[in-house]
């Protein structure tokens, strides 16, 4: 049967006369539906974790604004919550978890395909999407990649340069080396389940890939995911998978072949003219309007939309953000990205 589904088309390297459009972090508080929902669910995690309403979510901008793919509703911290570490979410201030920075730490963790019973609720989720969702809109499923991560269950939440994670790497490298090769495992795990319960495409969020300097970017961010990539692809060799190393700069250039992957989402660190010569032509890119432009709007958003996918036009392109979209971003703004993509 000839694919249709324009995402899947553009994945497997093909240049559409309008790119394919979603949008990373759709399904989000930006949106008034999104918030009553998280309201019925009482907190974020019980949102996660309620198919029902997880898949609500999901489903609340296709209906509204009728994205090509969806992406599942969760979070990349429900990983480390199945492997043991602790996870709560402070209001206002984000996701805590309880850290690992020794060998004891460590050892507390269960192996990496022992997620599955805490997971369920998640590919419970999936499931119900690949039912619901329209015959024409893609289903993409998603982990944080392992130095992202990481970076969280080292520092306990976020930190602004993920400095506790640099200083395990420096001083305690055996037992930061364990930690990445745990997520690694646990991902590996995670997406392909993902993928038998519905998932068509997996994507790999390495927020954090940025911070990373010379060799470490090649050992701590690529490589793990190349080992995920290559895991899937052995056990799932039709299923595509979108790369995220944000904050590569340069370094984009060459990661398709480095990671495996068929697609390389783009931060705004680089323009899309540079990514049409130096990534582009090895397959597929994904990005990268400013998700600024989604609380701004105006002119400038739709100038900018049509710079984008003027310079990828002549080769696969998925219309993305370059980054994930912001509470304060309005739902106007985000239907004159839409249609300014589509107008051409």
């Amino acid at each position: 049967m000839t694919q249709q589904k324009t995402i899947l088309r553009a994945l497997a390297g093909e240049t559409l006369d309008v790119p394919p459009i979603w949008m990373m972090r759709q399904a989000g508080r930006y949106l008034p539906e999104y918030k009553a929902t998280r309201a019925k669910a009482g907190d974020f995690l019980s949102l996660c974790y309620n198919p029902d309403l997880a898949a609500e979510v999901t489903l609340q901008p296709i209906r509204r604004f009728g994205f090509d793919a969806a992406i599942l509703f969760a979070d990349i911290l429900l990983v480390p919550q199945a492997l043991g570490a602790d996870l709560w979410f402070v209001t206002g201030e984000g996701p805590r978890l309880s850290t690992i920075t020794t060998q004891a730490d460590f050892d507390t963790l269960k192996p990496g395909d022992a997620i599955h019973e805490h997971l369920g609720p998640i590919y419970e989720t999936v499931g119900i999407l690949a039912k619901e969702l329209p015959t024409e809109t893609t289903l993409i499923g998603f982990a944080g990649a392992p130095w992202t991560v990481a970076t969280y269950m080292i520092a306990g939440q976020g930190t602004p340069d993920q400095g506790p994670a640099h200083a395990l790497k420096a001083e305690n490298r055996a037992v930061f080396e364990a930690l990445m090769g745990r997520i690694t495992d646990a991902t590996i795990h995670y997406l392909s389940a993902q993928i038998e319960a519905g998932a068509e495409v997996v994507k790999l969020f390495d927020s954090w890939a940025g911070s990373l300097q010379d060799a470490d970017f090649i050992n701590y961010s690529i490589k793990p995911m190349a080992r995920i990539t290559a895991a899937l692809k052995e056990k799932h060799p039709d299923t595509p998978i979108i790369a995220f190393p944000r904050g590569a700069g340069a370094r984009f250039e060459g990661t398709h072949a480095a990671i495996g992957a068929d697609c390389i989402a783009l931060d705004n660190g680089v323009s899309a003219a540079w990514a049409a010569e130096h990534v582009q032509p090895a397959g597929c890119v994904q990005g990268n309007l400013a998700s600024s432009h989604m609380v701004t709007g105006g002119d400038a958003l739709v100038q900018e939309t049509r710079a984008i996918v003027d310079a990828l036009s002549k080769g696969p392109h998925i219309f993305n953000l370059g980054h994930g979209i912001t509470p304060d971003a309005d739902p106007a703004n985000v239907q004159l990205m839409i249609d300014t993509v589509r107008q051409r």
